[in-house]
């Protein structure tokens, strides 16, 4: 298993998928969450864990709605 220096498997992540539009998630490293581009949201990594919960996903700003 290959994992990042903040412990969690890079190769996880890729397989995860957004619970609102099933669609794939693309990891952000900088801001440390799995951000969905069809549903204008990212997903905390709280402790290495994906927080795939809608109520904990963060709205996306239009400028970076439109960067993803």
């Amino acid at each position: 298993m290959t994992q990042s220096e903040n412990g969690f498997d890079r190769k996880m992540l890729e397989a995860l998928i957004c619970p609102q539009t099933h669609s794939t998630l693309k990891f952000n490293q900088e801001s440390q969450e799995l951000v969905s581009s069809k549903a204008g949201v990212a997903y905390p990594i709280r402790d290495g864990i994906p927080v795939m919960l809608i109520d904990e996903a963060r709205q996306m700003s239009d400028e970076e709605f439109l960067s993803h």
